[in-house]
């Protein structure tokens, strides 16, 4: 029997996010014990972590700073497999433009931007901010979430802000949405999407089961 703990820090479709995850070790035939929780010993117990995250990130940073859950994904992600989605991928950057400026966790580097209000596509049509919807994924580098995935597979965002990394190294996949975006990082035992896989249908099942599989290393 597997453990993995969602990180409940009160920001977040978390129960989508664990009803996902069953689904996908009950078709993988895996014995997957799947927890809710903000507790930190049952975080540090678990084999692998999710860390999801919707809102605005002032709000999510608040709550992640008093729960103290960035110790607790900076300790996951020496040891064990970890999933950042959408807020949490935002999380984990030094920094974000959101609510006139917030400090995130300065796990990984990196910033997070605004589409801006006059975001237009190649032809010069007016892009709507959020961008909500299905979009293709570029797969930039080789990773074991990326296994029977095809590459321009459409995955599912919702965001007004997108991040940004001068370390290429650690982009996993990329997408356009009026600019060039980052929609995957992976760096050490983490593996972080901009996107919902959890939302995503047949390639974000197939994700989620790819991580229920993944030893860490890429």
């Amino acid at each position: 029997m597997s453990t993995l703990a969602v990180i409940d820090y009160g920001m977040g479709n978390l129960h989508s996010v664990a009803k996902a995850v069953e689904h996908v070790a009950r078709e993988l035939s895996l014995e997957t014990e799947v927890a809710v929780t903000a507790d930190a010993r049952t975080i540090a117990r678990a084999d692998r972590v999710i860390f999801p995250g919707v809102g605005a990130i002032r709000d999510c940073m608040a709550e992640i700073n008093r729960l103290n859950v960035g110790e607790m994904v900076a300790e996951a992600m020496q040891t064990r497999p970890v999933l950042a989605i959408c807020v949490g991928m935002q999380a984990l950057m030094e920094y974000s433009g959101e609510n006139g400026g917030v400090d995130c966790l300065g796990l990984v580097p990196g910033q997070v931007r605004y589409f801006g209000e006059e975001l237009r596509d190649a032809a010069g049509a007016r892009l709507k901010v959020p961008h909500m919807g299905w979009n293709e994924v570029r797969q930039t580098r080789a990773h074991p979430l990326w296994e029977g995935i095809p590459d321009d597979s459409r995955f599912y965002f919702v965001h007004s802000y997108y991040v940004e990394t001068d370390r290429d190294d650690l982009v996993a996949g990329a997408s356009r949405y009026g600019k060039e975006m980052v929609a995957a990082i992976a760096a050490r035992n983490i593996f972080a999407t901009q996107f919902h896989p959890e939302k995503s249908q047949k390639a974000g099942l197939r994700l989620l089961g790819n991580f229920l599989l993944w030893s860490g290393e890429a």
